[in-house]
């Protein structure tokens, strides 16, 4: 049990307590009540918000109701002082030992430090990337994979079990047009001169070698037949070359998806029927007319019944149709019968989405909500795009993939960690600049840097006491003192950190958390600079040492664990 979670215990303690006196109401809701670092750390080292929250339902006064509490948790032997701030907070401050016995703890706990079992028994699944399987993974894809990967990792920590899937858009006209484009490439691979590539089909070079595979297969069987005979087929192989390219691009980047779900196969499979079906047994489905669209004329609009969802019912501005005239199933119908699929799979549904797709949220929430009855937790993450500089200029676009930077180039050019902590910098919808210079740059402002030469600045210590001769006997943790131990306080959060970015599915709250940690990391090191006596390395004094030795290399535990959701492995040395 973490420091944060053993202070939740004592405050339910206390309350118990206090009900059993006659103080409070024995059954009071609870589940508001937080143990958090007060926003001034010269209040305290934790602050409790218990009489704020309950003195209303209690109806008491709130500071009378912090006071008492504050007495019961003052007699705490972790507990130095208790004391009650404004109209009812009340701020602890806890005994040095009580960090040194957190900082214990957190080496004690190793690679599981941070972990939780808050999600256990819920199976999420998560849906990211899911790029049309037309081409290579480009850098506007990037960020949605990194997010959603971290993501999944920052859940299972939390103590989730987690289902990473891609939805493979394998039904649509794209997937003819790729046919039809890798038709072309097969008859260049056959010696034919094909001029340029015609408007409307793809142009990358990426298809060249899959012309080249279906010459090798078919010879010259399907040069000159007409459409028809060929069309299923390419698409097929195409498709498949398109995704194992796609899964290499994603590896690149330390991605592998649990499922890969077919478009084409669940149509094969009749589910939208089976969800237009169950809407229809609950009169959420109708046969209706959409009203014209704003700005249309009569003339310019025929009217034409469709079956509409009734999407309005749960938060939509409009009915949305399922199919169009021709009774094919519109983008909508068939993504909806999809989520109800996965709904059949696990407890809640996370879709990582490019923010170009925000008009769209409304109606698939809605159909969640129907199809699963309220029961199943539905969110939306949009991603915004990010914006590629090179030392502050836009780089150009890559003529091999077509139009567009290939996410494989950029990985070889600054690597997969660089990569990854950096799309992890900013909250996922917020704007990004990728600057190639800036990401790699050896300075404070470069986190991915700062962090990562944190962790090397331990795996250096450790080395260094070596070659000093000093044995790596138990630390004596009393040789640390309130300076030392603040940083151990800010270590202890990380716990907490994971718990809150988790709930809020907010994957970047972990590398802000790693720099910030980063930085008070730096700054003790840094006295050392003009204060021999507050080196780390002290030669001269062995226990001084071992101990800031321990209290280095729990922030290199931290650091790692930190790394390790991000997906980003700890360096050793720079």
């Amino acid at each position: 049990m973490t420091l944060y979670h053993r202070f939740a215990a004592h405050i339910d303690a206390a309350l118990d307590d206090l009900a059993a006196a006659g103080t409070l109401p024995a059954e009071l809701d609870r589940r508001n009540v937080t143990v958090e670092p007060p926003r001034d750390a010269s209040h305290g080292d934790l602050a409790t918000n218990a009489a704020m929250v309950l003195a209303k339902p209690a109806k008491t006064n709130p500071r009378a109701l912090a006071e008492a509490l504050a007495a019961e948790l003052g007699k705490l032997d972790e507990v130095e002082a208790a004391s009650v701030a404004g109209p009812g907070f009340i701020n602890l401050r806890l005994t040095d030992d009580t960090w040194r016995a957190e900082l214990a703890a957190i080496v004690d706990g190793g690679d599981n430090y941070g972990r939780s079992t808050r999600g256990s028994g819920v199976t999420v699944n998560i849906e990211y990337v899911s790029a049309n399987p037309t081409g290579p993974m480009h850098m506007g894809h990037c960020r949605g994979a990194v997010v959603g990967d971290a993501l999944a990792s920052l859940l299972e920590w939390n103590g989730h079990r987690v289902i990473r899937e891609y939805y493979v858009n394998d039904a649509g006209g794209q997937v003819d047009v790729l046919a039809r484009s890798a038709h072309l490439r097969y008859r260049e691979a056959l010696g034919q001169d094909i001029g340029a590539v015609p408007e409307g089909l793809y142009p990358g070079d990426y298809l060249v070698p899959v012309g080249q595979a279906l010459a090798d297969e078919f010879g010259d069987r399907y040069a000159g037949a007409p459409e028809s005979e060929w069309l299923a087929l390419f698409r097929t192989r195409a498709v498949a070359a398109m995704l194992a390219l796609i899964k290499a691009d994603l590896a690149l980047l330390g991605i592998h998806h649990d499922l890969f779900a077919s478009e084409a196969e669940l149509q094969a499979a009749k589910k939208p029927e089976a969800a237009e079906a169950e809407l229809r047994a609950r009169g959420l489905v109708y046969d209706g007319v959409l009203e014209a669209p704003k700005g249309e004329t009569p003339e310019d609009w025929e009217p034409v019944e469709l079956p509409l969802f009734r999407s309005t019912q749960f938060g939509d501005d409009q009915d949305r149709p399922i199919r169009k005239s021709s009774g094919a199933w519109t983008y909508f119908g068939a993504d909806m019968a999809y989520h109800f699929q996965k709904a059949e799979g696990a407890d809640e549904l996370i879709d990582i989405w490019g923010a170009d797709h925000a008009g769209t949220v409304k109606r698939i929430q809605a159909a969640v909500a129907a199809l699963t009855g309220g029961k199943t937790r539905f969110d939306v993450k949009l991603v915004q795009m990010v914006r590629l500089l090179r030392a502050g200029e836009p780089v150009k676009m890559s003529k091999r993939a077509g139009n567009f930077v290939t996410l494989a180039d950029v990985v070889r050019e600054v690597g997969k960690d660089v990569v990854r902590f950096t799309m992890l910098t900013r909250n996922a919808n917020a704007q990004m600049d990728f600057d190639f210079a800036k990401v790699v740059e050896a300075s404070r402002d470069n986190p991915v840097f700062y962090v990562q030469y944190a962790h090397a600045r331990v795996c250096s210590l450790r080395r260094r006491v070596a070659e000093a001769g000093i044995d790596f006997a138990p630390a004596d943790l009393s040789r640390l003192d309130t300076e030392e131990l603040k940083l151990v306080q800010f270590a202890a959060q990380f716990p907490r950190v994971v718990e809150t970015a988790a709930v809020a599915r907010e994957p970047h709250r972990i590398a802000t958390y790693l720099n910030d940690l980063a930085a008070n990391f730096h700054a003790l090191w840094n006295v050392g600079n003009d204060r021999v006596d507050r080196r780390f390395l002290m030669p001269e004094d062995a226990e001084v040492t071992r101990a800031r030795l321990f209290l280095a290399d729990a922030i290199g535990q931290i650091i790692r664990n930190g790394l390790a959701i991000m997906g980003v492995e700890a360096v050793t040395e720079m």
